[in-house]
């Protein structure tokens, strides 16, 4: 997503969610490669189930090679005609691809002023994509800090409905490792931001 720099101070708690939303961004939007998958095994977690995870995806990830991590999001969302998931918001709210959910978040994204970033071809409702707007929205990157109930609103009407269907389809995949743990690390993150979201006041 094209990007507004604006600098603000961001709380550390909401600064380490976004930057969450943002790894889960990058690890979907493209293979691994070999600096990434080298970052990604010197991260370290703690005793939650979420820190847990983390260093099992760390782990992976240092005994993953970049032909490995090529070949396993390939087969997952490539392949050979279609790959074994369809990351799409679309897809997974309707059985179809460029349908009403995709639509709405076009017009969305237009009158939040977020554009779509030149040269990218996948429809917008793709999960790399909404896992990147979410972490704009929360530091600013689109011009401005959203409160904690407009990411709500975001979160409830583009990620929140498939997103841990999504993630545990991802988790459950038999032709992959890494992936895996990916989809188990944005499942539980999908989870906790939900029941976060939940607790809010209408």
């Amino acid at each position: 997503m094209a990007a507004v720099v604006t600098e603000y101070v961001i709380d550390p708690e909401d600064q380490a969610r976004a930057d969450l939303y943002n790894f889960l961004g990058v690890l979907l939007a493209k293979p691994a490669d070999g600096d990434l998958l080298k970052q990604i095994a010197a991260l370290s977690g703690d005793d939650t189930p979420l820190g847990t995870t983390l260093k099992t995806l760390a782990k992976l990830a240092s005994v993953t090679s970049e032909q490995d991590a090529e070949r396993e999001f390939n087969a997952l969302f490539i392949g050979l005609g279609r790959g074994e998931l369809l990351p799409y918001a679309s897809h997974y709210l309707t059985g179809f691809l460029n349908e009403k959910p995709l639509a709405n978040l076009r017009q969305e994204m237009a009158e939040r002023g977020i554009q779509r970033a030149e040269g990218k071809k996948e429809p917008e409702d793709n999960i790399a994509s909404l896992m990147e707007i979410m972490g704009g929205l929360i530091v600013g990157r689109f011009g401005k800090v959203t409160s904690v109930a407009d990411q709500k609103a975001f979160f409830n009407a583009h990620v929140g409905p498939w997103a841990v269907h999504f993630f545990s389809d991802l988790e459950a995949s038999r032709t992959s490792v890494l992936y895996s743990a990916v989809g188990s690390l944005g499942r539980q993150f999908m989870e906790i931001e939900a029941e976060a979201f939940e607790m809010l006041p209408n």
